[in-house]
Formats: C-alpha cells, structure tokens, sequence
C-alpha cells in the first residue's frame, strides 16, 4: 500500500531541462516531520522531484517535489548470500613434467 503523497513544492525547467529551479513550502515540510531520519548526528529528509505528466500548469511549473515516504520492511529484508570461492581443477595437472 502506498501513504498519500506528502506535496512540499513545485519547480520550473530551465536550460533544456538542465536545472530544475524549485520552492519548498515549509510548512508542509514541517509537517513530514515524521520522515526526517538521523545519519551520523545530522538530520536529513529524502525528497522526489517528479516531471507533471501534464506538462506545465498555469504558472508554468513542470515538476512537483514530494516527501519521499518509503520504509523499508526490515522483517522482509535479509542479508545477500556469502558467495564461496570452489577450488577449480587443472585438466592439465597430471601432463606437466615439473
């Protein structure tokens, strides 16, 4: 299941699409506060900048930036199998006069 998307802001292409030029609204941000996570003593939110698929609105914005709210379930995650090196054989061992 997917939570409601948490809208923070919206942006303007600029430069052939090199830049994305966004304002955040703080206070919907606030708001997401439950999203802020801890990562060696600083704090940090992931947000998404997604391209309307309408293409531009009224006021010219083409994207929208949003709270990233993906948790991963940690019960469902587990640890990649150790890979084991095999001793290969040599089919030419036993002909090597050394």
């Amino acid at each position: 299941m997917s939570e409601e998307k948490i809208y923070v802001g919206n942006g303007t292409e600029k430069f052939n699409g090199d830049l994305v030029s966004f304002a955040l609204n703080l206070g919907e941000l606030k708001k997401a506060a439950e999203h802020v996570f801890e990562y060696k003593g600083t704090k940090y939110i992931k947000l998404a900048v997604h391209k309307k698929k309408s293409g531009a609105d009224q006021y010219g914005k083409t994207h929208y930036v949003v709270v990233d709210t993906f948790k991963p379930d940690k019960t469902q995650v587990s640890k990649p199998a150790t890979p084991t090196m095999t001793q290969a054989t040599d089919e030419f061992e036993d002909e090597i006069p050394f």
